[in-house]
């Protein structure tokens, strides 16, 4: 069985897969929300906005524990 710190450097691994995905989502849903933007669909594109402002959010928290992991 893995020690701890094997553990913490797994699960690190992991987190940071995450949130590279986290990233590429964030990006596409940029690109996604400026064309709404300009064809129109406003409300559709401050729903969008409102998912950003999700993604930026979580992401700090999944920095923060990626953080921890890798100082144990």
């Amino acid at each position: 069985m893995p020690d701890n710190s094997d553990s913490n450097i797994a699960t690190a691994d992991a987190l940071t897969l995450l949130l590279h995905n986290q990233h590429a989502l964030g990006a596409a849903i940029e690109e996604v929300t400026k064309w709404l933007s300009e064809n129109g669909a406003e409300t559709v594109a401050d729903n969008a906005v409102v998912a950003m402002e999700t993604l930026d959010t979580n992401t700090k928290a999944i920095t923060d524990a990626i953080m921890r992991l890798r100082q144990s």
